[in-house]
């Protein structure tokens, strides 16, 4: 799902320590952070210099790194980030803690983490801004990203009550067999730019109320978010006399990342992240037989039918492709358009898109914002320069936007066919390729025949049709929706999906499995000893 590399894509930002809190002064001469504008940022507990590490106490002994606002590319504010002896220290905190958080009964965990949820809810609209001022997303999509977690904590509540395994049925007369769960132990979290509060707040919800505690290393770019929702989450630990480490923050780079893909007191590894990055990730844990759950890639599709309503399809395709400046792991990339069709779709798309509101993604009118980074920029220009080599037409945008800050053009692309290399590849940029086809049949193959598979759409009134694209010759995605957009999935399903998307599932369903570890076992209270399968051993 969404973006984030081991080396973690931006280069280094900031300088090197030299001995306490120290930056070139001619570099850093004005962080956002200081002035008036941004005096909410100390609502969140942030200042010019921040710790990047918590395992009940804050510290950081690392490289100080900068956070830049990626509306003008100015900084916000730094981040001192973690040694790998401050990650060996965090470890073995969040394991001493989890002997006293696994002690608590699951509805008594569910407690606190009712509370995490109105902490965030009284931080709701100043944590949204952080996100938008930090990741580029605009301002409804920030608080709406913070929303989301207080969500998943209401539904983690309630699950705090449910989790459990069968009592089934033995063979054995006086034997009683049932399915126990218990939690892991250390849930290492690794999450990405783009949703730097909603999947953490995921994976940290279901595996706090399974009886988990977390490590969590957020994406280096947005290191500020990070900080700030782990002041929240730890002040509600603090408050009820609970060990700070059961939420422990490592903030850095590559050797945090490796170490942490590398060790086996994390008894599970949440990846999420580039498909690229998370083969990696997958290897190394693999080879010491950890659990993992990776949320990768996406080249996601709508498919609109001949009958489908168009004043439906417009508005859906527009925010799946352009929304989140299309840095969602769910964003369209693909449409597929039956020939009957195409070109009044295009046409009308096009327009659309020229009434897009391009801004600040602080200001409430804004609908569109920056990319995240410089870099993401260049990759924006390189992927509508190889559409053109490729055949492609560029019927809108395909240019970097002359202002301050990351901003390009949402771009639409038709004339390549639906196996052209480009279109085979995830561009993390608002750049929707268009192609016609003729047939239920083609349309469905082209869906499946990426290496991706989470998200997909088709827009139709067929029922029978409908029903087709759910059943087994139909999408091969985690997600499958139907006149619905490709983004914008709720907490209670599970989240995920297939092929080099990576398999995992986070969020709602029975995606709490995942952070629990499933023993069956035999109870026999009778005075005799019969075995299975009828087997005499006498």
């Amino acid at each position: 799902m969404l973006r984030v590399t081991l080396a973690f894509a931006r280069p280094v930002l900031g300088t090197k320590a030299f001995g306490g809190w120290r930056a070139s002064a001619a570099a850093m001469s004005s962080l956002l952070v200081q002035q008036p504008n941004y005096s909410w940022l100390k609502e969140l507990g942030l200042h010019e210099d921040n710790a990047g590490v918590f395992n009940g106490t804050w510290g950081g002994r690392g490289e100080v790194v900068t956070s830049y606002c990626p509306a003008n590319n100015e900084p916000i504010a730094r981040v001192k980030q973690a040694t790998l002896e401050e990650y060996e220290e965090t470890v073995q905190k969040a394991k001493e803690a989890w002997e006293i958080w696994a002690d608590i009964p699951a509805p008594k965990r569910g407690e606190i983490v009712r509370q995490i949820g109105d902490s965030l809810r009284k931080k709701l609209k100043v944590l949204g801004n952080l996100l938008s001022l930090e990741m580029g997303k605009i301002s409804v999509e920030g608080i709406g990203e913070v929303q989301e977690y207080i969500d998943i904590c209401d539904y983690a509540v309630g699950l705090s009550r449910m989790i459990g395994g069968p009592v089934l049925p033995s063979e054995r007369p006086g034997h009683a067999l049932i399915e126990q769960w218990n939690p892991l132990g250390l849930v290492g979290i690794i999450t990405a730019f783009n949703f730097p509060v909603a999947v953490y707040g995921w994976n940290n919800a279901l595996a706090l109320i399974c009886g988990n505690c977390c490590l969590w290393k957020g994406a280096p770019t947005t290191p500020l978010t990070s900080i700030a929702v782990t002041k929240i989450v730890t002040q509600v630990l603090e408050d009820n006399k609970l060990p700070g480490a059961i939420c422990s923050l490592t903030c850095g780079g590559a050797d945090i990342g490796t170490a942490m893909s590398k060790d086996e007191r994390i008894n599970l590894l949440s990846f999420t992240g580039s498909t690229k990055v998370g083969k990696q990730v997958s290897l190394v844990v693999q080879e010491r037989f950890g659990r993992q759950l990776l949320e990768l890639g996406g080249n996601n599709a709508i498919i609109v039918f001949e009958d489908a309503d168009l004043n439906m399809v417009i508005p859906s395709v527009l925010f799946a492709a352009v929304g989140t400046a299309g840095q969602r792991c769910t964003t369209t990339r693909r449409l597929f358009l039956h020939e009957s069709i195409h070109d009044e779709v295009v046409e009308r798309l096009a327009k659309a898109y020229k009434q897009i509101r391009i801004g600040d993604p602080l200001d409430s009118n804004t609908l569109y914002g920056p990319l995240h980074t410089k870099q993401a920029v260049d990759m924006y220009k390189n992927a509508v320069e190889q559409a053109k080599q490729q055949g492609g037409n560029v019927v809108y945008g395909g240019k970097a936007i002359d202002r301050p800050g990351n901003y390009v053009e949402p771009t639409i692309v038709t004339g390549l066919p639906h196996n052209a290399t480009i279109v085979h590849t995830e561009t993390f940029a608002p750049i929707l390729y268009v192609v016609k086809f003729k047939s239920e049949e083609e349309a469905f193959a082209w869906n499946n025949e990426v290496k991706q598979g989470l998200s997909s759409s088709i827009f139709t009134k067929d029922v029978g049709r409908m029903f087709h694209w759910l059943g087994p010759k139909g999408s091969d995605c985690g997600i499958v929706n139907i006149n619905i957009p490709t983004s914008g999935a709720e907490i209670g399903g599970a989240f995920g999906g297939e092929k080099h998307t990576g398999g995992g599932r986070e969020s709602g369903s029975d995606a709490w499995k995942n952070y629990m570890r499933r023993s069956t076992c035999t109870i026999n209270y009778s005075k005799e000893l019969p075995l299975a399968q009828g087997i005499k051993f006498e």
